[in-house]
């Protein structure tokens, strides 16, 4: 009996500050949008995409339009809020339950928010938060069709049999709705820029990770390395990786020399930033990967259960 009420308290004091993590990053989220008039920023995208279909238009008339409609099929409950709005719920939401799943293996996880990809993806309002949050809930895995070169290295290494059922449906759901909606995205991939971590040196060196193979944030590393990427927002998902307080901290940390070095130095290519994110994010986690203790490696993510 006391030991059911101690999991209710814990249970009840992650909701309240995941609760708190997500109002503050939505308000923070939606602030950043009304101040600079950025609408909903990238998330917009997603909005456009469920706008046109519900007019009965073409999603894909425009040629930045890069999201699959998988990614519009999630944001269609926002297609009727104001976008600054629509970019403060969303965002909270996405942190909220990040929050609430990293919580699930200790409170030090949390600092994963301070880590600069965060707060990039932030105010860009990317898909990368909620992505994240769905290695620890099965039946959230879905949202990593909404955008695939940053969900399939997290759909490949968390699947789970009820991840795939919701994700089969999802995908169901897509073609029975908008059938022809693969082949006009696929049209929309030769205006993507973008780099591969992995072709960028020092970046082959990731393929070390490869000597634990058994561990599946090696995957998770490589596989990542393999997408294409656009900006420091994308490598976020890459916090699955520390499971120990020095882990966490020391890559946040090192995640901000490429905040810094932006700020005095913009890049001027792709790139350059594929460079940065190798050096300062890639090479701390292949060194966690490596160099970590291999009971830490297997911990379940007890989130799973919850």
């Amino acid at each position: 009996m006391l030991q059911l009420w101690g999991k209710t308290q814990g249970m009840r004091a992650r909701l309240v500050i995941s609760g708190i993590i997500g109002l503050l990053s939505g308000f923070c989220c939606f602030f950043v949008m009304k101040k600079f008039h950025q609408g909903a920023a990238d998330f917009g995208w997603a909005i456009h995409l469920a706008q046109r279909f519900f007019a009965g238009q073409n999603p894909y008339d425009a040629p930045y339009e890069q999201y699959p409609f998988t990614a519009g099929l999630f944001a269609m409950p926002f297609v009727h809020m104001r976008r600054e709005i629509a970019a403060g719920v969303f965002f909270g939401v996405s942190s909220f339950l990040l929050a609430l799943g990293m919580t699930g293996k200790g409170y030090f996880r949390l600092f994963v928010f301070l880590a600069y990809p965060y707060w990039v993806g932030l105010f860009a309002v990317q898909w990368s938060t909620v992505i994240m949050a769905s290695a620890f809930f099965p039946l959230l895995l879905p949202v990593t069709m909404a955008k695939p070169q940053v969900g399939l290295p997290v759909f490949l290494t968390r699947l789970s049999r009820r991840g795939a059922v919701a994700c089969l449906a999802v995908a169901l759901s897509s073609l029975l709705l908008f059938p022809r909606w693969p082949r006009l995205w696929l049209g929309q991939m030769g205006y993507y820029q973008h780099f591969f971590a992995i072709l960028i040196l020092p970046g082959p060196l990731v393929l070390l990770a490869l000597l634990r193979y058994r561990d599946r944030d090696a995957w998770l590393l490589v596989l990542t390395s393999l997408m294409p990427q656009r900006w420091f927002f994308d490598s976020f998902i890459l916090w699955l990786i520390p499971k120990s307080r020095r882990g966490v901290l020391l890559t946040v940390g090192l995640s901000w020399c490429a905040g810094l070095w932006r700020a005095y130095h913009p890049p001027s290519s792709f790139h350059q930033v594929g460079r940065w994110i190798v050096l300062s994010t890639y090479l701390p986690m292949l060194a966690i990967v490596l160099f970590r203790e291999r009971q830490e490696a297997f911990e379940p993510e007890l989130a799973r259960s919850t």
